[in-house]
């Protein structure tokens, strides 16, 4: 219908609701003149046949199946509302000015071929709730009042229940959709063309994709989509039941189809009892599959967009703008997997710029999702700001390249069609404290310009059987779309030596370790597990891992080398000791806690640093490790 004949529709409509209120109100009146009678059915017809599509109030009858009586109260009910003169006709019937609304009691006398099964709980009337009785008073005197958002219907009025207002979303249509996406949306228009229509659920690791396809499948049907969570679903059977008839209801009137979203955190499942209780299309959207209880649901996976779709989205958002990346778009499209949504915010970020650092503005996009959820290091460190052997510096620049040149191996050079497992870059940092495990994985995100997040295992690792895998399935889901380097620390907290299963909770750890593994296998980033007790990790997880890189206890001549670099070069010095200083056994981050305490000691001193405040610092570290100063580590000090 288009939007003139839409309006010329409202029109015609409330002309017809008019001319059938007529007729009532004749009736109510107890009109015997039978040429009055005649005109209003004839004023009735006139309408009817003005009217481009059918009139509101016979919709209504097809929809839930109205008899003529039925169809006839709900036009008394929505009479009262609309037009004062009916309403004092309802009152002067009924011999009471105060009872200006009708009853069954007076419809059943009014009202031809009147059946009191209308008025039943079971009945279309009051089981759709197209009209509600005022409790409190016998049923045949009780008041009856039609439902608002009926009412707005008959007028032709498109608005959705106000009940349902708090708690459901409109989800916009989607800007764009990748090719296997608009696939899923085909199989499911297919599926839904069937009756009856099965709910179906939609599994994927992005919730904005999820909702965009919900989106799709709505518009290639003609429906608008509601968004529900699951959360909001109210736990009393009651409060589900009235939920569920509101639902069906508004959808029979409009067409809309409900998205119930079931996030990761909801252990209620009170939509899983109101699923039961809503027949026809139904939409859920979750990261995992969901129990179905009794009810048959048909599952689909939402596919992360390939490199071509990317760049197909790209290119659609973009428009115009695409022409102008000059090669900087194949880059992006390596390292960065974004949905529709941060395509389109990375857009609008750079409107302005006229030469856009794409990559720092995908990367700032990117890390939305993820730092909610893992602690973010700033870095600034290079590779002049790390002192290991040779070989182990080798080992570093060999995990640079394995992370810039991954797509040439895997895509291009088809290392990646033998299957995921074994293509994520995953390398365990093993050293005392101090020794740089950390600092090495700064300086490879600022080489690889890419996000670092530091993830405590402590805080992930839940004593609740499922859950450690819930918590990790979102840090890595979440840091998919950046390939940030994800810093697990501790690591032999989680990895350590397998012992015999004695019980279920030995079981379920195996199981989250399995599952650890297996996603850093197939992460499409960099992956770094510390530990300062490689011995206490399983030789087996070791074999799994690509690099593995020894921290060691810095030397004297290394320790030199910390000392000589620890300072900025804005840094005034006075009088240093090379030597002597690396005299000093330390490792490489109590150097850099001891340098950093000696700054602000001369700065308040409004001096250099020199000696005396780095032996006053290295005083403070030492009794924060809880260990004395020697006579060695002191020799040929002199202050």
């Amino acid at each position: 219908m288009s939007t003139a004949t839409a309006i010329d529709w409202v029109t015609a409509n409330q002309r017809y609701l008019s001319a059938a209120l007529d007729v009532i109100k004749r009736r109510l009146a107890g009109e015997r003149d039978e040429a009055g009678l005649r005109e209003a059915g004839q004023a009735l017809a006139a309408a009817r046949a003005a009217l481009p599509a059918l009139p509101a109030i016979e919709r209504l009858r097809i929809i839930f199946g109205l008899t003529d009586f039925e169809t006839e109260l709900l036009l008394l009910c929505a009479g009262v509302e609309l037009d004062s003169g009916l309403a004092t006709l309802c009152a002067t019937a009924q011999g009471d000015p105060h009872r200006s609304r009708p009853t069954i009691g007076l419809a059943l006398t009014v009202l031809p071929a009147a059946h009191w099964s209308a008025v039943t709980p079971t009945a279309p009337l009051r089981h759709w709730r197209l009209i509600e009785l005022v409790e409190g008073e016998p049923l045949v005197t009780a008041p009856l009042r039609i439902d608002e958002r009926v009412l707005h219907y008959l007028l032709g009025v498109a608005t959705l229940d106000r009940r349902l207002q708090p708690l459901v979303r409109l989800l916009e249509p989607a800007v764009a959709l990748p090719a296997s996406h608009r696939q899923i949306v085909e199989r499911i228009a297919a599926l839904w063309e069937e009756q009856p229509a099965p709910p179906v659920q939609i599994c994927g690791s992005d919730s904005y994709s999820r909702q965009a396809l919900a989106a799709a499948i709505g518009d290639r049907l003609g429906r608008a989509v509601y968004l529900l969570r699951a959360e909001d679903v109210p736990a009393g059977p009651a409060e589900q039941e009235l939920l569920a008839r509101l639902w069906e209801r508004e959808a029979a009137l409009s067409g809309a189809l409900a998205l119930i979203a079931v996030d990761d955190g909801d252990t209620s499942r009170a939509w899983l009892g109101w699923l039961e209780r809503v027949q026809g299309m139904v939409l859920l959207a979750s990261a995992d599959p969901l129990p179905s209880g009794d009810r048959l649901i048909v599952r689909v996976d939402v596919p992360q967009p390939d490199r071509t779709e990317q760049r197909s989205l790209w290119q659609q958002i973009l428009g115009e703008r695409s022409l102008t990346l000059n090669g900087q778009l194949e880059p992006l499209l390596v390292q960065f997997s974004l949905n529709t949504n941060t395509i389109r915010a990375v857009t609008l970020a750079t409107t302005n710029d006229q030469e856009p650092d794409w990559w720092e503005v995908c990367r700032a996009q990117a890390r939305l999702r993820l730092d909610g959820l893992a602690q973010r290091i700033e870095t600034a460190a290079g590779w002049d700001d790390l002192v290991l052997p040779d070989e182990h510096m080798a080992t570093l620049r060999q995990m640079v390249a394995h992370v810039r040149q991954r797509a040439r191996v895997y895509d291009q050079w088809g290392f990646g069609r033998r299957g995921e497992r074994g293509l994520g870059i995953s390398a365990l940092f093993a050293g005392p404290s101090g020794t740089g495990k950390t600092l090495a994985a700064e300086v490879l995100a600022n080489e690889l310009r890419l996000d670092l997040y530091r993830i405590d295992l402590s805080a992930v690792v839940s004593k609740y059987i499922g859950e450690t895998e819930k918590n990790l399935r979102r840090i890595f889901d979440a840091a998919e779309g950046g390939g940030a380097i994800l810093l697990f620390d501790e690591a032999d907290g989680l990895f350590g030596r397998r012992s015999e299963v004695k019980d279920s909770h030995d079981r379920y750890a195996n199981l989250e370790v399995s599952y650890l593994l297996q996603r850093m296998e197939a992460y499409r980033g960099l992956v770094i597990l510390t530990t300062n007790m490689k011995q206490a990790i399983d030789t087996a997880f070791l074999r799994r891992l690509r690099f593995i890189v020894n921290f060691p206890f810095p030397d004297a001549a290394q320790r030199r080398r910390i000392w000589q670099r620890v300072f900025p070069p804005a840094t005034p010095l006075a009088g240093l000791d090379w030597v002597r200083l690396a005299q000093l056994n330390l490792a490489g981050g109590n150097i850099r806690s001891i340098a950093l305490n000696a700054a602000f000691l001369a700065a308040d001193a409004g001096e250099p640093v020199g000696m005396h405040h780095i032996l006053s610092a290295a005083h403070s570290e030492y009794a924060k490790l809880d260990k004395p100063l020697t006579e060695t580590e002191l020799r040929g000090w002199g202050c």
